[in-house]
């Protein structure tokens, strides 16, 4: 997404509100609920639980002895990485009921982005509190993924450290003659309240994300490389540099070959991601976006009024010999966020086109709120001329100096076409108004109403330097081709 683009969208998606993870789902858990209930943590578009290690493992444990249905996954700074680069894995995140967050990266893009404090509820902190929780309510979790004999190995020590808890399966990560339906019945046959997945990103996500209708146990967690750290096959990094947020460089030093790229790359890649992203959440995208677009539309606009200047001058000595008229129409138009202004135009119609607008409503060619005749009585000689080849939007150069108008938007409506819009609609105004737009250079008038709305909203939802310079260069054969124009 171009910095260039305003940022208006991103204050929604990157807003504290729980209906920014959950908005759209048909169920949302009472486990989501009280989880968000708390303060929220938004960023990358990802609402993500606050909370002590303690307290959220108490309520994951709460909700699988209650039998409710609860998808939980873990977001660290290779969840991020991974999310921009995999459609699949970004729908199986956000399709979770809870999102925890994982190790010091989103500590310091939170810190970025100005979020507020993000909790660090990783999975191999909270396994144990989860594991003394259940044995407390008397739950059983099930183990699956990891090498062979290493989450059985978890399970005893778990089991050695924690009296009364209850494991009621475990199996590694490899299908071997088995199919996924046969690890499945015998996962639901197991009695289990707790699944926990651990193939690694994002295997673990898209596979919990396949088979969810077909598991039966209620919470289901991914939760990476757990098992190994449990089973003791691979050393913990020691508590100081745990508090220090170096974990990954231990991790790094234990598995090189297998995690250089993870981490040596991955976190240039996180980081300057997630100053991007809090470039765009503090607000500085979108004044840096209005600034850019702002000093655009004066570059052109200066430079047009020096070459056309006399153009314009011989357009005015026509209009006014003709009918004696002024050379210029100024009419009233509705501008960004439904503000009023005053558009330029030079006069293409006869001085009581207005008065005559009434006896030709039934002659209107367009199958929408807006008047469009292709041979309109009202339109003068040299008005066919000048609308034919769009001079008649000329004097626009002057709205769009004064900061009324942009070079490109969505073409500014009558106050009586706006007060017809419906809600979809009324999306046109989010953004200044233009010269030219993309059904300008798409066929103008020949557009369907329907279509140029769904083209304006697509420009305002996706706009950017590139998309603007493209849309210049367009008008310039669309205004000569003629295509649309009456």
């Amino acid at each position: 997404m171009s910095l260039y683009q305003s940022a208006a969208s991103f204050s929604e998606s990157e807003s504290r509100q729980i209906s920014s993870h959950l908005i759209g789902r048909s169920r949302i858990s009472e486990l989501a609920i009280s989880l968000y209930d708390r303060t929220t943590t938004s960023l990358f578009g990802l609402a993500l639980v606050n909370g002590s290690l303690a307290q959220v493992a108490t309520q994951i444990v709460d909700a699988a002895a209650s039998g409710e249905r609860n998808i939980i996954q873990f977001v660290n700074a290779h969840c991020v990485n991974v999310m921009r680069h995999n459609e699949q894995y970004g729908t199986a995140l956000k399709s979770a009921d809870v999102l925890l967050p994982d190790g010091s990266g989103l500590r310091l893009a939170g810190s970025l982005a100005r979020t507020g404090a993000v909790s660090n509820l990783n999975g191999t902190d909270l396994f144990p509190h989860i594991c003394e929780a259940a044995a407390k309510r008397n739950q059983s979790i099930f183990l699956l993924g990891g090498k062979p004999g290493i989450a059985s190995a978890a399970a005893q020590n778990m089991r050695k450290t924690i009296p009364g808890l209850k494991f009621s399966g475990t199996r590694n990560g490899y299908l071997g003659d088995q199919t996924d339906e046969q690890i499945i019945a015998m996962i639901n046959k197991s009695g289990a309240s707790i699944l926990m997945v651990g193939m690694g990103v994002p295997i673990q996500e898209n596979w919990i994300e396949k088979h969810r209708s077909q598991i039966t146990i209620p919470v289901i967690m991914g939760v990476g490389g757990l098992f190994d750290y449990y089973s003791n096959n691979i050393p913990r990094a020691p508590k100081i540099v745990r508090e220090m947020g170096m974990e990954w460089s231990w991790r790094l030093a234990m598995e090189p070959r297998r995690l250089a790229k993870r981490y040596l790359w991955g976190n240039i890649s996180f980081v300057s991601h997630a100053v991007a992203h809090a470039f765009v959440v503090r607000g500085y995208a979108q004044r840096y976006a209005a600034a850019s677009k702002r000093t655009l539309d004066l570059a052109i606009a200066l430079l047009a009024l020096v070459l056309l200047g006399p153009l314009a001058a011989a357009i005015c000595l026509l209009i006014t010999m003709e009918d004696r008229g002024s050379p210029f129409f100024r009419q009233t138009r509705i501008g960004t966020n439904g503000k009023p202004f005053k558009i330029w135009k030079f006069r293409s119609m006869y001085r009581d086109a207005e008065a005559r607008k009434g006896q030709l409503s039934d002659q209107n060619e367009r199958d929408s709120i807006c008047f469009k005749m292709k041979k309109d009585p009202r339109v003068t000689r040299v008005g066919k001329l000048i609308r034919r080849l769009s001079l008649d939007e000329l004097p626009q150069i002057l709205n769009i100096l004064s900061g009324e108008m942009s070079v490109v938007g969505p073409r500014p409506a009558l106050p009586n076409e706006v007060l017809s819009y419906a809600e979809k609609e009324r999306g046109r105004l989010c953004g200044k108004p233009g010269l030219t737009c993309t059904w300008q250079v798409s066929g103008r008038a020949d557009i369907p109403f329907n279509k140029q709305v769904d083209m304006d909203l697509d420009y305002l939802t996706n706009r950017s330097m590139m998309k603007d310079l493209k849309l210049i260069t367009q008008t310039v054969p669309a205004v000569i081709s003629g295509r649309g124009a009456y």
